[in-house]
């Protein structure tokens, strides 16, 4: 079974950068198509990007150009650049696969923009 471990969240200032990180076990990594996610205090988990196995990659409205998602399958590692964060961003973030059926969820990482 693959487990995801997420890192790099934190407090920042509006306008401030964070860039998260997600390991995952297991050599099949490479061949899916994975996600970043977040829930907000009291929302529901929602996709924030994806990028497929060859590097293609997609973002929701929200965060379009400014965050940047990107993956390296030597590492089995998935990464999420936030640049400009705005209040609106903190969540706990989650990777995971972008299509069902997901692995089991990591415990997640919390970033937190102050205004």
């Amino acid at each position: 079974q693959v487990q995801l471990v997420e890192s790099g969240g934190g407090l920042v200032q509006a306008g401030g950068s964070l860039r998260l990180s997600c390991v995952a076990s297991g050599s099949i990594f490479r061949f899916n198509a994975m996600a970043w996610y977040r829930q907000g205090p009291g929302k529901q988990r929602d996709l924030v990007a994806h990028i497929t196995s060859a590097g293609n990659t997609n973002y929701a409205d929200s965060v379009k150009g400014r965050f940047t998602i990107s993956r390296s399958n030597a590492e089995n590692t998935v990464y999420l650049q936030m640049n400009s964060l705005e209040p609106e961003d903190t969540a706990v973030y989650y990777c995971n696969r972008k299509l069902t059926p997901y692995y089991d969820w990591g415990q997640g990482t919390q970033a937190t923009v102050s205004s």
